[in-house]
């Protein structure tokens, strides 16, 4: 019996590290390089890239991230219509040329999205306050209308054609 609960207790301890150790941002990652590979992929698959800039010192992007994630209907829509890149912006590497390059998005605060099509090209960038519902979260209805309204889908000229 001693055993089994230190095999349990060593599990759930691992499980703890595991889950602290896996970060959202990556300072070390190649952003030019990740963005420029998420495009490639993007365009291939007829969608538009979700830039989520911040860090991992970030509450309110952490949150924004577990709330997608933890919302089907959400979760649906950015997985059907974006590819999902996470921007870092920390101390150890403020990625300035990638900020630059987007009309340093960082004026707005964290998290800030950019929006790409499947040319990079930057075709909106929105602040994250206007998704608060007041209670440190985001609301549904507000983020998926902004996701809904940014698709490749709502953006396609043939629907406005007629």
């Amino acid at each position: 019996m001693k055993k089994i609960l230190l095999a349990l207790l060593f599990l759930t301890q691992l499980t703890i590290v595991t889950a602290q150790e896996k970060k959202l941002y990556s300072p070390t990652a190649n952003a030019v390089k990740d963005i420029a590979a998420a495009v490639k992929k993007a365009k291939a698959q007829n969608k538009f890239v979700l830039i989520q800039a911040g860090g991992n010192w970030c509450s309110w992007c952490i949150e924004f991230a577990r709330f997608c994630t933890a919302d089907a209907k959400i979760d649906s829509t950015i997985n059907a219509s974006f590819e999902w890149y996470h921007l870092n912006y920390s101390k150890e590497n403020q990625n300035k040329e990638v900020f630059a390059k987007y009309g340093f998005p960082q004026r707005f605060g964290f998290p800030v999205f950019i929006i790409l099509d499947g040319k990079g090209n930057r075709i909106h960038t929105q602040a994250s306050e206007y998704f608060e519902n007041g209670k440190k979260s985001y609301d549904a209805e507000k983020v998926l209308n902004f996701l809904q309204q940014w698709s490749p889908t709502a953006l396609d000229p043939k629907l406005y054609s007629k």
